[in-house]
């Protein structure tokens, strides 16, 4: 573990230092509050640190203070050294966040004591973050495609907008559909199914610029959020989905039982819907109209985009 030892007397960081680094540890090591400071601000800083009570520059409790103002980086487990008979400033460094004290001179069996405990709670919380995380990701993706989910793809749609109102920009919209997806599942079965809109959703990524994004929007539907396009340049951009679908089958043979090769090759099309908006306030006529436009590009024959027209805003 990498730790941090800032400590104004020498004996005592010799100590520290000596202890920690043959227990295993990397150590880092000041005699200053402002450079202990610095050193916790940096890209991969220790996670522990132990700071003496009096530091020049800024004491330990300062050091802890800035420490806990900064609730966006990783959690900072952080011991506290002080001399005998400063009990009853406990307290205060309670309040400023401290974790935990040592007592000058430092004993190494509570200094192990203490590492451990602190090892156990960053373990804890690293534990707990990643559970945060996962679940976060479960609630905004879904679980077939990675895609955003409906609800998330919305949200990021009416932020979008608002971004739109406030630069006076543009947002092009796509509504992607794979074309004849029923008769996939009912032909091929519903594992056929799943691998045909896992394969769609990584071409469309594929395929998207980095600042857009795409979400499945339930069934066989895919909702791309295209910046910065007026109604022609999101035309543009869904016509490459559309051709990135089309310019090559896909291979579904180990999802299903196929008498050849080439029976185990299917190719899928995609019929889109697009459309685009300035200074709109509201998701509702947007959807509306990519929808009507996606319902004109099924009515013409699939495997086509369609533009929604100035009446389709409702």
């Amino acid at each position: 573990m990498k730790i941090l030892i800032a400590q104004e007397e020498e004996v005592v960081r010799g100590m520290l230092e000596t202890t920690l680094a043959k227990w295993g540890h990397e150590v880092v090591v000041t005699s200053d509050g402002g450079q202990a400071w610095k050193e916790l601000q940096k890209e991969g800083a220790p996670r522990l640190a132990i700071l003496d009570h009096t530091l020049p520059g800024m004491d330990g409790m300062a050091v802890c203070r800035e420490v806990r103002k900064h609730t966006e980086t990783p959690y900072v487990y952080i011991l506290l050294t002080m001399a005998q008979g400063q009990e009853q400033e406990m307290l205060e460094g309670m309040k400023a966040g401290v974790d935990d004290f040592l007592m000058k001179p430092v004993n190494a069996d509570q200094l192990m004591i203490r590492v451990r405990i602190a090892r156990r709670i960053l373990e804890l919380q690293e534990e707990l973050r990643t559970a945060h995380e996962a679940i976060g990701y479960q609630t905004t993706h879904d679980p077939l495609t990675g895609l955003y989910n409906r609800t998330a793809i919305l949200d990021s749609l009416l932020r979008e907008l608002a971004r739109v109102r406030r630069e006076g920009s543009h947002v092009g919209l796509i509504l992607a559909e794979v074309d004849h997806f029923k008769s996939i599942n009912d032909t091929y079965g519903h594992q056929v199914g799943d691998a045909v809109l896992r394969e769609a959703a990584r071409r469309v990524r594929s395929i998207v610029r980095p600042y857009d994004t795409v979400g499945r929007c339930g069934g066989e539907e895919f909702l791309i959020i295209v910046p910065g396009c007026d109604a022609k340049n999101a035309l543009a951009q869904a016509e490459r989905l559309r051709t990135s679908l089309v310019g090559e089958s896909m291979d579904i043979s180990e999802w299903g039982k196929f008498t050849s090769a080439k029976e185990g090759k299917l190719q899928v099309t995609f019929s889109l819907g697009v459309a685009a908006a300035e200074k709109m306030k509201e998701t509702e006529p947007l959807l509306h109209a990519v929808e009507t436009a996606l319902a004109r590009a099924r009515t013409a024959g699939h495997n086509r985009a369609e533009v929604a027209a100035e009446a389709d805003f409702k």
